[in-house]
């Protein structure tokens, strides 16, 4: 298929067939971008399996259910297409109600990628997690190349009795290149209270001292793992410091805060499946 007649060729006023509420409005497009919107629902069945009422991507953003044995559903977000490039405007949006569990993952590292005239693109995550449901949100790298700029977001709220593993890993260009400019916010809400709220830049263009010593410190991998777990509120963990490159914090509430450096990604991973391992 043509990828440009794939790229608008999706139906933007799609009502779905099972809430009946049509999307949220969408910002204004760059000319040269692509809107895209992702959807998922999940909730508990009579026998105490999750099911996916809604699970609909367009354009680049493909969602697969993928086989499980246990109550626990899984999908897979799968990159139909290069990107984000430059204007583009992708939005990924999860909901898990009360007694499901969710596990979402990646096919393959998402990379920014430079537009043909120059706007940057934008990458929205919104994650509900409803009081006694539980999600697993682990997707693949985000990878910055360079020439492109990237704003990403991604917002998590939990209800008081909701369980959250979220793991976030940038990549600043690929072996070898230069990254693009990349800004990146995170919040994570509890019953309506933040337990996280932080922003970083990276790249050219990226406030002074982005690279330092205080920053990145000259590694070229980041990645942060959020634990809420309901358990934490009696008997949380301790701040610890992970090898040479990684700490361990406690939030204001029943969560832990994994930051870690690192040279490459494969480090970095490794680093932050240690800190889930000993987190749960």
């Amino acid at each position: 298929m043509d990828e440009e007649a794939d790229r608008t060729g999706t139906d933007h006023n799609r009502i779905d067939p099972v809430t009946h509420h049509p999307p949220s409005p969408r910002p204004p497009q760059s000319p040269a971008g692509v809107q895209a919107r992702a959807r998922i629902t999940a909730s508990p069945d009579a026998r105490g399996r999750t099911v996916l009422p809604v699970l609909h991507g367009e354009g680049p953003l493909a969602l697969r259910r993928t086989r499980t044995t246990g109550p626990e559903a899984h999908v897979m977000l799968v990159g139909a297409m290069s990107g984000p490039l430059g204007g583009d405007h992708l939005t990924v949006e999860a909901e898990v109600a009360e007694g499901a569990r969710l596990s979402v993952g990646s096919a393959a590292a998402t990379i920014a990628l430079p537009g043909q005239d120059g706007a940057p693109a934008r990458y929205d995550v919104s994650l509900t997690v409803a009081d006694g449901a539980e999600l697993h949100w682990l997707p693949e790298q985000l990878i910055s190349a360079r020439g492109s700029e990237l704003r990403v977001t991604t917002r998590a709220d939990i209800g008081a009795g909701g369980r959250l593993v979220l793991r976030e890993e940038q990549v600043l260009g690929r072996t070898g290149e230069a990254p693009g400019l990349l800004h990146s916010r995170l919040t994570v809400r509890r019953a309506g209270r933040t337990l996280l709220d932080q922003e970083l830049s990276c790249g050219p263009g990226a406030p002074t001292g982005w690279d330092g010593p205080a920053v990145l410190a000259g590694h070229r991998a980041v990645g942060q793992l959020i634990v809420v777990r309901p358990e934490f509120e009696h008997e949380g963990p301790k701040p610890a410091m992970l090898g040479d490159s990684a700490a361990l914090t406690p939030l204001a509430g029943p969560a832990a805060l994994v930051t870690a450096l690192a040279p490459d990604a494969l480090r970095l991973r490794q680093i932050l499946d240690d800190a889930l391992n000993r987190l749960t």
